[in-house]
């Protein structure tokens, strides 16, 4: 850890220390650390999985972007040679990190109105921000597996004895070819470069106001896809508040947000990072080749999204109750 911490205040200039580097949480594919010395702190995001490093300037442009338009958000810090990601002693392929500005504030209150007032008129100034994104979305967005799919994978987890295999199989058999039925391809003319991971956890309530984080994601998406799944999480999931996903719906409209919500075939993109989420950490949670930790955290991960799987009957009351808006 010595030589890590020396490499990245080398890497970015942040003078000479001492240092201290400390673990503040894990996500689903980062780490985060803080970095503290010479009277400031940084956010190290150590990134598990791998670099794309065109998806790291995607984040770069979008969150610059967004702070034209008043979006507040921790700066990406470039390092020395002006690129916004670094390995980690590359000759030996150690882990890529990126360097952020450490934000102390408060988790936001979904139920409070400022903050939904906050969050629908964000959506809004992003959307305007990514407006005539021409890339195709990912296949995290518009695809998921199919039933051949998942029944390899839930072989592959019963051979291996975990606690949670007969729970895969029920959803196996209910609830993921409903919700596939939905996952379709957008239309390429409703597209916008976003954020793509819009919720509560994602902001810090500071004293002068929100800061959105974890802009790991940014990239092209259907603006509808994005804002009915973000309405969804924001008003409490299958026990949503609806008069939270009113008025995140309104704030959204007053900004200039265009997108609206018709129908389930708006939540495909809910439905189908769902559905992919579950099954890459089930794949995980038996990967040989990874951590002992890293199978713990994905098989935790596995449980927790079988509990909290979106409903279609309360996907469709929450359309009705839109379409009051």
């Amino acid at each position: 850890m010595h030589d890590a911490v020396n490499f990245i205040a080398e890497t970015y200039g942040l003078g000479t220390g001492p240092w201290t580097m400390t673990p503040i949480t894990r996500g689903a594919l980062g780490q985060i650390w803080k970095l503290s010395g010479n009277g400031s702190s940084w956010a190290i995001k150590e990134l598990l999985f791998g670099c794309d490093e065109e998806q790291v300037r995607r984040e770069a442009a979008l969150r610059n972007a967004a702070e034209n338009l008043g979006i507040a958000s921790p700066r990406l810090i470039p390092n020395r040679h002006g690129t916004h990601v670094s390995q980690l002693t590359p000759s030996s392929g150690g882990p890529y990190v990126k360097l952020y500005d450490w934000v102390d504030g408060t988790a936001a209150d979904a139920s409070d109105p400022d903050i939904l007032d906050w969050f629908g008129r964000t959506m809004a100034l992003l959307h305007t921000a990514g407006e005539g994104a021409s890339e195709t979305p990912g296949s995290w967005y518009e695809q998921c597996p199919q039933d051949a799919d998942w029944k390899d994978l839930h072989k592959k987890v019963h051979q291996a004895g975990l606690p949670w295999s007969d729970a895969l199989g029920r959803f196996i058999d209910t609830s993921a070819a409903e919700l596939a039925h939905w996952v379709t391809a957008s239309d390429p003319g409703n597209l916008v470069t976003s954020h793509l991971d819009l919720q509560p956890q994602n902001v810090l309530v500071r004293p002068n106001g929100p800061v959105l984080l974890d802009w790991d994601n940014t990239g092209p998406i259907s603006a509808e896809r994005e804002l009915a799944r973000a309405v969804y999480v924001w008003s409490g999931r299958n026990q949503a508040n609806t008069d939270s996903a009113r008025r995140l719906m309104r704030a959204y409209q007053s900004a200039g947000g265009r997108a609206t919500i018709t129908g389930p075939q708006c939540f495909s993109m809910l439905f189908a990072t769902d559905l992919n989420f579950i099954y890459v950490q089930a794949e995980c949670a038996i990967d040989p080749t990874v951590t002992a930790a890293q199978r713990e955290f994905a098989s935790n991960q596995v449980v927790a999204s079988l509990r909290s799987l979106p409903d279609l009957t309360a996907v469709s009351r929450l359309t009705a109750a839109l379409e009051e808006v």
